[in-house]
């Protein structure tokens, strides 16, 4: 059986993920992560992992199950993510497993961090579990993109966020731009918030608009004072602003002011931060910048049923010279909020 995909291994995977969702804006920065236990085709114990510190999913299913007298030995685990094999803040979720006497392990994908890497699967096959691997992997390594690349590449999963009218302008020539959407789609944009461990914005959206970038909404499943606050980043190459000026962001004494240049900023909230998701949330020149650099991998579009006219500004500041310059994506979802229109584009690879 060891590798064999069975009947219902996608339909409890899904129960799986379904679980991981739980703790999608609580975990940073670890990876959100779900687990099922199953027994004679029966569910038999469920968890997720809320919050760093805390035991991962695997352990809180294990607990489950006991707290309802099942016994464990035979059963079949499902998690979304490859058990730890390290100990860090908790101990490793392989040897609890092995310790459990669980039978089997389906996996839906493997650990990318260095420190686990196969190293969760090797436990396992070791101690005589049979294992499968990438069962609904595309859907589970979806809830941890930031996760997933830092680990492999050192660099964070980077969306950015514009709100643009139908003829693709995010403000008016005089600066203007509250509001082009509606409230649908700014309640909306708190779940971007939520998920992300850092928020980089520039000097002129601030100076302009004074935003709090706070995550606030009571929509999002957790309070949001469960949420960890986004690390705040503003970029101010040309150094106007210092933190004694009044500005909302400049309340929370872990905004960060940047000088230089953008490719070592995302390293270093990575490296130093544990910066793992990045959310752009800023004006024409810096969404510009980050496409320029081909350092966007999600771009979400929420577009107004609005016409702002040529002499507004237009979503990117950057000129691509040539048409073979161009920057593409591929569009992935589109979905109506309220008026507006969600269009969520993925970098092409």
């Amino acid at each position: 059986m060891d590798g064999q995909i069975l009947p219902h291994d996608a339909y409890y995977m899904g129960l799986a993920i379904a679980l991981a969702k739980k703790g999608e804006f609580t975990t940073r920065p670890n990876p959100a992560v779900g687990c099922v236990l199953v027994k004679d085709g029966r569910i038999i114990g469920e968890g997720f992992h809320p919050k760093a510190g805390e035991p991962h999913a695997e352990v809180f299913a294990l607990r489950h199950a006991n707290q309802q007298g099942y016994d464990v030995t035979g059963a079949t685990a499902y998690v979304t993510l490859e058990p730890c094999s390290h100990t860090g803040r908790t101990p490793p979720c392989a040897d609890t497993l092995v310790q459990a006497g669980i039978a089997r392990v389906v996996i839906a994908c493997t650990d990318s961090n260095p420190k686990v890497s196969g190293g969760g699967i090797a436990k396992l096959q070791q101690a005589g579990i049979a294992v499968t691997v990438g069962v609904a992997h595309q859907q589970a390594a979806a809830l941890n993109r930031g996760f997933l690349k830092a680990m492999a590449t050192g660099m964070p999963y980077v969306r950015l966020k514009i709100a643009t009218s139908l003829d693709g302008k995010v403000a008016m020539a005089n600066g203007e731009s509250k509001w082009i959407t509606g409230d649908e789609a700014r309640e909306d944009v708190q779940k971007l918030r939520a998920k992300s461990a850092a928020i980089i914005t520039g000097s002129g959206t601030i100076i302009a608009d004074n935003p709090s970038l706070t995550v606030r909404s009571t929509q999002l499943g957790v309070p949001a004072c469960h949420v960890p606050s986004p690390k705040i980043v503003v970029l101010d190459r040309s150094k106007t602003l210092s933190r004694s000026m009044d500005y909302q962001v400049f309340c929370n004494p872990d905004t960060m002011i940047w000088h230089q240049d953008i490719h070592s900023l995302l390293a270093l909230l990575v490296q130093e931060h544990q910066c793992h998701d990045v959310l752009v949330e800023a004006g024409a020149k810096v969404a510009g910048a980050f496409i320029e650099a081909d350092l966007v991998d999600e771009l979400i579009v929420y577009q107004a049923p609005s016409i702002l006219g040529a002499k507004a500004v237009s979503m990117f500041d950057f000129d691509v010279g040539r048409l073979d310059n161009q920057r593409r994506f591929t569009l992935s979802e589109m979905t109506k909020i309220g008026e507006d229109v969600k269009l969520v584009y993925h970098k092409l690879y």
